[in-house]
């Protein structure tokens, strides 16, 4: 416990000193394969809503990024650190009210790129999304911060190759997440010594976003 609890606070520090210094919230909209089958306008009329809210936001500044997972799913980039704000900026929401996703709330920093408004018109554009999950077991911890200083440096080393669209922290034990442009040779994210030595577990999917959201 003890080694986990100075993992721990070596990975907030690794995170102070390198990531951007504004608040925002990651909101994962998790993709549920439980849904109980909806007549179509029934949905069309809960979709219709939930772009209503997306634009709403948008439009006052509290949402700087929004896009869907291709298959199902999506992210929000809420412009707060406060979890509780982030929800009753959502509770009116139709698809939330509805439960259409399972919601995460995660703080995030920047490390490569930032989060900006994307002009209009807007111009959709499809990157690799990957999400780097923490996995401290007793097995991985007493070589952990030494893992995550190889992982650093494989990240600055893909920012380097013009690839990376952003790369951002979510905290203390919650991993990251690295968004990439053109084709992707799923090697070369599994090629980290945090995934190669179990420390991280990777998800990879596509995500559909405005041109212009991570002010590339």
């Amino acid at each position: 416990m003890k080694k986990l609890m100075l993992f721990v606070f070596f990975l907030f520090m690794i995170s102070a000193t390198f990531a951007q210094k504004e608040e925002l919230l990651f909101v994962f909209l998790n993709k549920r394969n439980d849904l109980p089958i909806m007549p179509k306008e029934e949905l069309d009329k809960i979709m219709e809503g939930h772009m209503d809210n997306i634009n709403a936001m948008a439009k006052d500044g509290r949402l700087l990024v929004a896009g869907p997972f291709e298959g199902g799913g999506g992210i929000f980039i809420l412009k707060t650190s406060s979890v509780e704000e982030a929800k009753q900026w959502l509770a009116d929401d139709p698809g939330v009210k509805a439960e259409r996703w399972r919601l995460e709330f995660l703080p995030m920093s920047f490390r490569a790129g930032k989060a900006c408004k994307a002009p209009e018109p807007y111009e959709m554009v499809s990157y690799h999304f990957i999400r780097y999950g923490l996995t401290v077991t007793k097995f991985n911890v007493q070589q952990a911060s030494n893992t995550l200083r190889k992982h650093e440096e494989h990240m600055k080393s893909l920012v380097q190759t013009g690839n990376v669209v952003a790369e951002a922290s979510f905290g203390d034990h919650e991993g990251s997440m690295l968004i990439m442009k053109g084709d992707l040779d799923q090697r070369v994210v599994e090629a980290s010594p945090a995934v190669q030595e179990q420390l991280f577990e990777i998800q990879i999917k596509n995500l559909w976003i405005a041109k212009g959201s991570f002010c590339e």
